[in-house]
């Protein structure tokens, strides 16, 4: 519910691609505007400037060369009049005489007196030299210019160019932006998609995994949630199947016994009532042992860890099934050093999973046989291992022996082995104490089972 919940919130908001797009175009136009704003003010001022040096030597030797021609500055208006003049230096200066007098402005922004300086910013003042003789003044400023001179329109035509260039820029920035943001979502969309279908139920969903990166690593552990999902929904169902298999096996033989005897099919006698007994105490032990790994697996079952003796955890089990392995003419041996640092364990589960452990091997035991107990130190610990001389377990049943209702012995009949649950009850007892269990084993040379308990610390 929590999942569609959060798919349905994921539809209302914005696409993450758009919202990649934006950021990538944002950024590319913030960018490119900054880059085009200042190479056009740098360019444009470098081209005035060197224009503008070249152009003042140009016009004061036309000025020099104008005076020495007319002996003075007679008639000059008529030369900066000239249409030719005026497309070759523009409309942006004046000519003052050697006194600092206005003799001709060539902007209607420069005053016809020698008081401009607060009028107009004067770039600079330089001298005309004529026969070594400085006989007036150019003086540029910064006017607005009347009519668009040939580097006018070249710097124009460098701005139109950068324009175009800066949309260019921006448009491949828009379909890179596009194509970036749709590869980096990609692996996105297919989890939501794959999202989607595991709410609807199918568990089976994989994505690709396209990259090393976070995404790569995110569509990993996708893969890896929804393989387990699919492998506990398995074992729920086998599970579920298996506990209705064994609840129906003793049902059917007590109510079928039951039945029998009130229409007087059977005797009440010792031995119907003793089969009824059997199966009602199998079908209790199997409730006691679901009951058992239910609050094992909820981490409530009760547990009076304590400082035990490893020995006495292996001679009480051994007590428990001498009888029985008296009976089946096998031998239990105990092996375990005095120097044993003491475990910190509940013992009555610990002596529950190791008499559990001797009855499997006293059920593959041949008469004859024997089962070693015997306990060794390792880091921080003590291993407890528990060795029979059967007839070993087979490489594929290893990984699966701690299984809830797995067998090895697949010709075996239920009723001969116990509930199933055994060794999945070992397991989880051994592990909520802080241990490990495993099993080694090869064909014809019988099987062991090793239990790691934690040492005992102040």
């Amino acid at each position: 519910m929590v999942l569609g919940i959060a798919l349905q919130r994921g539809n209302k908001m914005r696409s993450l691609t758009v919202k990649l797009v934006l950021a990538f175009t944002l950024v590319s136009l913030v960018g490119i505007a900054l880059v085009a704003i200042m190479a056009a003010q740098f360019t444009g001022t470098q081209f005035r400037n060197l224009a503008a040096v070249h152009n003042n030597g140009d016009l004061i030797a036309d000025l020099a060369d104008y005076y020495l021609v007319n002996k003075g500055w007679q008639g000059i208006k008529r030369l900066t009049n000239n249409p030719t003049f005026i497309q070759n230096y523009g409309r942006g200066f004046m000519v003052l005489d050697n006194k600092g007098k206005v003799i001709v402005s060539v902007s209607s922004l420069f005053p016809g007196s020698r008081n401009f300086d607060n009028n107009i910013r004067i770039n600079e003042r330089i001298p005309i030299v004529a026969s070594g003789q400085t006989v007036g003044f150019l003086v540029t400023g910064t006017p607005r210019l009347e009519f668009k001179s040939p580097l006018e329109a070249q710097i124009a035509r460098l701005y139109q160019s950068l324009l175009l260039a800066s949309g260019g820029a921006v448009l491949a920035s828009i379909l890179l932006g596009v194509l970036l943001a749709r590869t980096l979502t990609r692996t996105l969309r297919e989890l939501t998609a794959a999202t989607r279908e595991i709410a609807k139920g199918d568990l089976t969903q994989q994505v690709p995994v396209r990259s090393n990166d976070e995404l790569g690593e995110l569509a990993t552990s996708f893969n890896q949630m929804s393989a387990d999902l699919t492998q506990s929904r398995d074992l729920r169902r086998q599970m579920t199947a298996d506990i209705a298999h064994e609840l129906r096996t003793p049902l059917t033989v007590v109510l079928g016994h039951t039945e029998a005897l009130s229409e007087g099919q059977l005797p009440p006698d010792p031995e119907t009532f003793d089969i009824i007994y059997d199966e009602t105490k199998r079908l209790n032990r199997l409730v006691e042992d679901l009951r058992t790994l239910s609050l094992s697996d909820a981490g409530e079952l009760h547990l009076n860890r304590q400082r035990t003796s490893p020995t006495d955890l292996l001679e009480r089990a051994v007590a428990a099934r001498k009888s029985e392995a008296n009976t089946k003419e096998i031998m239990l041996a105990i092996e375990s050093p005095s120097e044993l640092p003491d475990v910190d364990v509940d013992s009555d589960r610990v002596t529950q999973v190791l008499v559990n452990l001797l009855d499997n091997a006293l059920r593959y035991t041949p008469a004859g046989g024997k089962i070693t107990l015997s306990a060794t130190r390792i880091h921080e610990g003590v291993a407890i291992a528990v060795k029979d001389s059967g007839p070993g377990i087979p490489a594929e049943d290893l990984d699966h022996l701690f299984e809830r209702f797995y067998r090895g012995d697949k010709s075996r009949q239920r009723e001969e082995g116990g509930s199933g649950l055994g060794l999945a009850i070992a397991k989880s007892l051994v592990e909520s104490q802080n241990g490990q269990i495993r099993a080694e084993s090869q064909l014809g040379e019988g099987a062991t089972f090793i239990i790691e308990l934690p040492e005992y610390s102040e």
